[in-house]
Order: C-alpha cells, then structure tokens, then sequence
C-alpha cells in the first residue's frame, strides 16, 4: 500500500493537505446540489452568499470578500452572468467599476441554498466534527478518516437507505 506523504508529512504539507480536504468537500457538495438541481458550481455558491449579504458589489469588493484573486472573481461573475445568476453593469458614479447583483434567478438559487442545501452541508460536516478537540492534525485526520468512511451524500441517504455516520 502506499504510503499517504500529503498526510504523513505533517505540517510540513498543511497547505497541500487543506487544499485536499477543501476539494473534496466542494466535490461532495456539488453533489448534493446537482442532487437538488442546483444551477451552479461549488465554488460559485460564496460570490452569490456574497452578493447576498452585501448587496450589490464591486468585482474589487468581491474580491476583498471571497479572499481570492480578481481573474477568477471576474471569470465567475461573467459564467455566472450568462447563467442569469447576476446582473453586471456599470457604476453609476464611476464607469471603470463592474457593479454585480443577484438576479431573481441567482435570488432564488441562494434562497433554496439556504434553506435546504446549506443546512445539510453544515450538519453532515459539524456532526463529523463536534465534540472532536485536540491538534489541529488530528481533527484533520479525523475528518479525512470520516469522509473515507461516508461521503457527505452517504450521510443524508434516507433512513433505510445506505446511511453511515463516523
């Protein structure tokens, strides 16, 4: 078998191990989401929490809010645009700056993320989660370990169905 060096190494690979966990468990969610016909990525769903919480916004304070680089906060806008999502336009005082909006669309993608598919990510998640404490390694271990065990879709499998926990 071999031998797992992202994990093994320690800290000395925390960022390649992060990077790891945050990608599987953005795959897992778009799961759930295509489960629940949810017409967009992922990694889409913070800019429209964003848009959401803020209102309407710049690229730049997108960019500031999602703590990623400018391209992909534009390339996402523009895909997420042509879905409908959003609205792009001007501003109003200062044309350089792209002021981006929910659309009634991405209103109501956000609407039935919040309250169906966000919840059952955040429970899957906390209840591999809570009540574990220590080293930071080791809480990574314990979630690495509870997802190989049961995937996040797994966990929601109706009562009867195919439903582990750990």
């Amino acid at each position: 078998m071999v031998q797992d060096i992202v994990r093994g190494k320690g800290y000395l690979t925390l960022g390649s191990r992060l990077r790891r966990i945050g990608e599987r468990l953005q795959a897992e969610t778009q799961q759930l989401m295509e489960a629940h016909d949810v017409p967009v990525q992922a990694h889409q769903y913070p800019l429209l929490c964003a848009l959401d919480d803020g209102g309407p916004l710049s690229i730049g304070d997108l960019t500031e809010a999602l703590g990623v680089s400018q391209p992909g906060v534009t390339r996402n806008v523009g895909l997420l645009a042509r879905r409908g999502m959003v609205t792009v336009r001007r501003g109003a005082t200062d044309q350089r700056v792209t002021e981006v909006a929910l659309s009634p669309a991405g209103r109501a993608v956000v609407d039935h993320g919040r309250t169906v598919v966000w919840p059952q990510v955040e429970a899957c998640v906390a209840a591999i989660l809570d009540g574990h404490s220590g080293p930071l390694l080791d809480q990574l271990d314990h979630l690495e370990d509870a997802l190989d065990r049961a995937s996040l879709a797994q966990r929601l499998a109706p009562p009867g169905g195919d439903r582990r926990h750990g």
